[in-house]
């Protein structure tokens, strides 16, 4: 298997054909792979943080097509646009399926992603197959070496966060809920539905954290309701607005390196290549 890895950052299989891609005066993203001739099948890898991360690996997949090579396989953790799958106002886009299409024009002969944010992202892909957050989450708990709870931060995480529940042994899962204001975003009602969490550590469990909001406030609530310690685990870390407002309130935050690579003492951050 030949791999192609576009982030130089990011090489969760092996070693990497060589290759040089710039950016034209124009804004245009390029390629040129140092390889005279491939033989069999790759698999190309990305971090899709802009429509120019998009459009390099657009760019990439014709040029190793124009090599000859036919099966070609994608591995892409974090698949953007997943959060806007559904339309809530009008004269939004359905932002998911615009990538997906873009994707599924390319014909690969699989498409990876991990831990996607609802069943519409893989839905919506062709030949898709999706890598759960199982192993990642198990791998974060063995670090933290205690007795812990599972909090799905709201309605959306429960049907994920109960098969993860099940994965490791049947651990107490926590329901919570919030309430969002579909024009403005603002984050309001968060509730923990149980009365007293009686000094237990609370681990939530979520796919993405963005600017933080969601954990800030349901942090706040937990320990309104007697939480003990607080841990975080997020399959997809952006962190928009740093990790300071998480820090005073979480004892340890995971999350992997799906969509960029972090350097702060407070968050544990884990390769994907335990995907091996």
């Amino acid at each position: 298997m030949n791999y192609l890895h576009l982030d130089h950052l990011f090489t969760p299989f092996g070693d990497s054909l060589k290759f040089e891609s710039f950016i034209f005066d124009g804004g245009e993203p390029h390629i040129k792979i140092s390889e005279s001739q491939l033989e069999g099948a790759i698999t190309i890898t990305h971090r899709i943080r802009s429509f120019n991360d998009l459009g390099l690996l657009l760019v990439a997949t014709d040029a190793v097509k124009r090599m000859g090579v036919k099966d070609i396989e994608l591995f892409i953790p974090y698949f953007p646009g997943s959060r806007q799958d559904r339309l809530m106002v009008t004269g939004e886009s359905l932002t998911v399926k615009v990538y997906a299409d873009l994707i599924n024009a390319q014909q690969y002969k699989r498409v990876l992603i991990f831990d996607p944010h609802s069943d519409v992202t893989p839905a919506l892909i062709t030949n898709v197959k999706v890598l759960n957050n199982h192993k990642y989450v198990k791998h974060c708990l063995g670090e933290l070496n205690d007795e812990v709870v599972l909090i799905a931060p709201d309605g959306g995480a429960l049907k994920k966060i109960y098969k993860l529940s099940n994965y490791l042994g049947g651990l107490e899962v926590i329901e919570c809920s919030k309430k969002r204001d579909i024009n403005t975003g603002e984050l309001t009602g968060f509730k923990v539905h149980q009365d007293d969490l009686r000094g237990k550590h609370c681990v939530i469990v979520d796919d993405i954290c963005d600017g933080g909001g969601t954990f800030v406030g349901l942090a706040d609530s937990l320990k309104r309701k007697n939480a003990g310690d607080l841990s975080l685990i997020v399959s997809h870390g952006i962190f928009s607005k740093g990790l300071m407002p998480l820090e005073n309130r979480f004892r340890n935050i995971f999350s992997t390196n799906s969509f960029k690579d972090f350097d702060d003492k407070i968050l544990t951050q884990i390769p994907l290549q335990w995907l091996q």
